[in-house]
């Protein structure tokens, strides 16, 4: 009687703390949404390590299409960071979803239209947003790696047959069988064959750890999903149907996985600790795990659309939360698809979202834009200003100004750009190849036109072929079906193109050995500089500033440095 209530009160204990381990997590889960939900609407606070930056692109990699978003356009207008300021995403399928949009710009409408629905839905309904966010942060992220990176492997495997774990499974049998012929003889070739069992079990688990994390990404990928649709939330019903039939497609895998990627290690659990062992002494998981395998090789591409569905979603309602954190300060683009034989590009209220105090300007750009002005007056980030918005309305329909009008662009820059140390290029070979892309592209036929940017044209030569280099250069563009914004120092170049591009410029104000800049666009080529004005104000050698300023005004006369 005493034995049976000690062992009353161990399953007694073990209950208790069974539900208290429940009843914990799910007030942790609660108090994570709060979080969540308080958040919307707000810059997001997460930090990035290098590593995880790089499996963010994989989905993108997997999705590679025509003009897409280039690395130098890309590196150029620093969108990693852009890209940082907009993801709220809860999952690894939002995180690498939002990165993919961001480096594929829309060609058309139509497309833009259905993200626009979705965006607006879940910033006017909020019960249905908080619901997808319950099931965005339950799915969570990967870790260390990209699930594609895991699943682009699965064939590495071979094709893995379970019938020597089965086998060791009946000599288990087997020699709890013989202790009942003979104690110690069964006793001893028991502990040999767990003892073989378990050296074994490692071995084949340190193989395909990495996949268990894959299957357990595709388990909670299915029961979001299965969650989803449950959800029938309107306005998103081929979403939803599309969910549905990929998790229907997959039933077999999320039976076949269930002792695979179904108990989470570590929790201290008695039952669980002992259902760990049983596991490894029988390669339980082992031999669903080749079920597993085999379930999921049949269908990747349903696994693809379930992620790619599920990264939809999260986006929309990422961009619904960058747009609510920029406050009143962005616009629904207007994008023309009849205006590719007339390039334009017209805005109002323009800004960087990166920008904590950001100065908003006009534009309006019926034909090639050349800027000028002096240094740090603003030159290259307005080029990025107006290419980072360019880009943000052709992916996810957002603008950081007032008003945004303009055709359908492919992107492209050459802004900047370094020496190639390992592939042996000076600067000026890495810069002439950069801008021999963009007219490359620019010549190909039947394709939207050309949005470039120029930073400082062929600023690695000398001055006299840069002019006249850059002049015809700049005059092919123009020639093209491309609108090109550049940045330059060369004056004369206003005056070559004078025809062909519309000058504008930024200037500074110096008052009282101090220097300030105000960072409004203004009409016309610059008429001021402030180079030597920077060295008299770091106090440089008085005879320096004098001599240096005589010989400019000298030149800037005569045209002549003697």
């Amino acid at each position: 009687m005493d034995a049976f209530i000690f062992v009353c009160l161990i399953l007694l204990a073990i209950v208790v703390v069974m539900a208290k381990e429940y009843v914990d997590s799910r007030r942790f889960l609660e108090r994570k949404l709060e979080e969540i939900y308080a958040d919307y609407g707000t810059p997001p606070r997460r930090n990035y390590g290098a590593e995880e930056l790089a499996h963010i692109s994989m989905y993108y990699q997997k999705h590679q299409k025509a003009d897409q978003i280039d690395d130098i356009t890309w590196n150029d207008l620093y969108m990693d960071a852009v890209y940082q300021r907009m993801n709220t995403c809860l999952s690894a399928a939002g995180d690498e979803y939002l990165y993919y949009r961001l480096r594929t710009p829309a060609a058309d409408v139509e497309e833009l239209e259905k993200m626009e629905r979705r965006i607006l839905l879940f910033m006017e309904r909020e019960e249905e947003r908080r619901r997808l966010q319950r099931i965005f942060y339950q799915l969570g992220r990967t870790g260390r790696h990209s699930i594609y990176e895991y699943l682009d492997h699965l064939d590495l495997l071979g094709e893995r047959k379970s019938d020597k774990y089965f086998f060791w499974d009946f000599l288990v049998l087997l020699s709890i069988a013989g202790m009942f012929l003979s104690l110690p003889v069964g006793l001893v070739c028991l502990f040999g064959v767990l003892c073989h069992n378990l050296i074994d079990y490692f071995r084949e688990y340190r193989q395909i750890e990495p996949y268990i994390t894959s299957f357990a990404y595709v388990r909670r990928l299915l029961k979001g999903g299965e969650e989803l649709g449950k959800a029938e939330i309107g306005g998103i019903e081929d979403e939803l149907k599309a969910v549905k039939e990929a998790c229907k497609s997959l039933r077999g895998f999320m039976k076949s996985s269930y002792l695979v990627s179904g108990t989470r290690q570590g929790s201290g659990n008695p039952l669980e600790v002992l259902f760990d062992y049983l596991r490894m002494l029988f390669y339980m998981d082992l031999i669903r795990f080749n079920r597993a395998l085999h379930d999921l090789q049949r269908h990747m591409g349903e696994v693809d659309r379930l992620i790619t569905v599920t990264g939809e979603l999260e986006c929309a309602v990422a961009v619904g939360s960058f747009r609510k954190s920029l406050g009143e300060g962005w616009c629904v683009p207007e994008l023309c698809t009849q205006a590719a034989k007339s390039l334009f590009l017209r805005a109002e209220g323009l800004y960087h979202p990166l920008l904590k105090e950001a100065v908003p300007n006009n534009l309006y750009a019926g034909r090639g834009v050349l800027l000028t002005g002096s240094n740090a007056s603003g030159k290259s980030t307005f080029l990025r200003v107006v290419a980072v918005n360019a880009l943000l309305a052709q992916t996810v329909h957002t603008c950081a100004a007032a008003a945004y009008k303009a055709p359908f662009y492919r992107i492209y820059s050459s802004m900047s750009l370094r020496d190639d140390l390992a592939g042996g290029d000076s600067y000026y070979m890495v810069e002439i190849k950069s801008i021999k892309r963009i007219l490359d592209q620019v010549e190909r036929e039947g394709e939207r036109p050309v949005l470039c940017f120029v930073d400082e044209v062929l600023r690695g030569t000398n001055t006299v072929e840069r002019i006249a280099a850059s002049t015809q250069i700049m005059k092919k563009l123009a020639g093209g079906r491309a609108l090109c914004f550049a940045a330059t120092h060369d004056v004369e170049l206003t005056k070559l193109l004078g025809q062909e591009y519309d000058n504008y410029h930024f200037e500074e104000r110096i008052e009282e050995n101090d220097i300030s800049f105000p960072y409004k666009l203004m009409e016309g080529p610059a008429s001021t500089r402030n180079a030597i004005a920077l060295l008299r104000m770091l106090k440089y050698d008085e005879r320096i500033t004098a001599e240096a300023e005589a010989m400019a005004e000298r030149f800037l006369k005569d045209g002549s440095w003697w």
